[in-house]
């Protein structure tokens, strides 16, 4: 029976090393142990941006992206998109397991009673420029909730890292909807928290002069759907940035303040804004092909296709194209999905595209559906935030509570100047 080890030679000395083989990875500090002779430090490897490298072990979130798969705790996005709330998913990322009608209740009231924010960050946001980014507001203001609940520095006390969670799960919404009025010379609208948490978020950013906000539900569903397939995608970019500063011990405020700052990049967060400059530029259908052509040709780029790590077509973009033409039907269609539909059609059966795995993403109809809303192409990163953070907390207790992490410090392979003589200004 084959043994679950991996034989490596080392032709510099014609030493063979056994290393064993755990869920099919090596552990990098195994290949210390291959040295040319005392004084090496000994082999490490080299992975620029963690294109093969595992940094954690974790039960959250699994991806196959070959296959198309996107689970949650094994739950397939599909099935949850289709059938459970956005808390439910929130709690099912918590917990580990979906939440019974009475613990979903429960829970629910859990986070209505902390959707409020102090007033002093009211007047902070109001420190801003008029025209300040949404997303530079959102990194600035959930930054600075550390300071009003200094206790969230006690890391290791289970019941007030829970609460520090649902705070933060609760208020996003908030501070989001905040940066949108000021974004638009708006008085704040306050949480109505008889209202759904999509609904309620609707309601901070859209209400006027009525007594009453009455969401239109096509648009609540939509919201609550693309929160859900926002909620966590493994070890991506902000996800990574949300454990790394988090092993510092840092309280969570400051390190989910870190994970929106990297989703911040038009590469992660926004990029459903660039599918829609894309679109604009294409102007319609007819050009469609003209464009794909000026692609292939390497004079610009296909935004909204092709992943890091799907290698098919992305189980969330599926179920955003149906949920595209929900809200089309509801409230009018976008006048740029005729071309968004075309540009999929050709691309799909383009060889040059299908050759190397292109398909559509999650960024490529979310951006639509932004826009059929009526929010501002600067706000979609903000709408990513909310959806995701659940993920992040999710990710971040769970560095916590793994006894085998420690404060993240990558290695480097060092390729400067060997030692050399200080020389005098004067002498230069």
């Amino acid at each position: 029976m084959a043994k679950d080890t991996l034989t490596i030679t080392d032709n510099r000395t014609g030493k063979t090393y056994e290393v064993p083989i755990t869920n099919g990875t090596i552990r990098a500090m195994d290949l210390r142990q291959i040295k040319t002779d005392a004084n090496d430090f000994g082999m490490m490897s080299y992975d620029p941006a963690f294109t093969n490298t595992a940094s954690c072990s974790s039960k959250i979130t699994f991806i196959d992206g070959d296959a198309g798969i996107l689970r949650y705790r094994g739950y397939p996005i599909e099935q949850l998109a289709e059938g459970a709330s956005f808390l439910e998913v929130v709690y099912l990322l918590m917990n580990g397991e979906l939440p019974q009608k009475k613990a979903l209740d429960t829970f629910a009231h859990e986070i209505v009673m902390h959707t409020m924010v102090h007033e002093n960050i009211r007047e902070l946001m109001d420190g801003f420029r008029y025209d300040a980014h949404p997303m530079g507001m959102l990194i600035s203001t959930v930054s600075a909730l550390s300071t009003f609940y200094p206790e969230a520095k006690k890391i290791e006390d289970a019941e007030n890292r829970r609460l520090q969670m649902v705070r933060m799960i609760a208020k996003i919404p908030t501070l989001a909807a905040y940066a949108y009025r000021h974004r638009r010379g708006l008085p704040v609208v306050y949480p109505d928290n008889d209202l759904s948490y999509a609904g309620n978020f609707l309601n901070m950013m859209f209400k006027m002069t009525e007594t009453k906000y009455k969401p239109n539900p096509a648009v609540e569903n939509a919201l609550d759907v693309l929160f859900t397939l926002h909620a966590d995608h493994e070890q991506n970019c902000s996800a990574n940035a949300m454990r790394g500063v988090g092993s510092s011990k840092v309280d969570p405020y400051s390190a989910l303040a870190a994970a929106c700052a990297a989703l911040y990049g038009p590469l992660h967060g926004g990029a459903n804004e660039e599918v829609i400059h894309m679109l604009h530029k294409i102007g319609s259908k007819s050009k469609v092909p003209e464009f794909i052509e000026s692609v292939k040709k390497g004079e610009g780029r296909l935004m909204g296709f092709g992943h890091r790590v799907y290698k098919n077509y992305d189980p969330r973009a599926k179920v955003i194209k149906r949920l595209a033409d929900e809200v089309f039907d509801a409230i009018g269609k976008n006048p740029l999905i005729d071309i968004a539909v075309e540009l999929e059609r050709i691309a799909l059966e383009d060889e040059y595209f299908v050759k190397r795995k292109l398909y559509p993403n999650v960024d490529f109809y979310s951006g639509l559906i932004y826009q059929a809303m009526g929010l501002p192409m600067d706000m979609y990163p903000v709408l990513f935030a909310i959806g995701r953070t659940p993920g992040w907390l999710a990710q971040w207790e769970e560095m916590l509570l793994d006894s085998e992490q420690k404060i993240a410090r990558p290695r480097q392979v060092y390729l400067g100047y060997d030692q050399r003589d200080f020389v005098a200004i004067d002498k230069r």
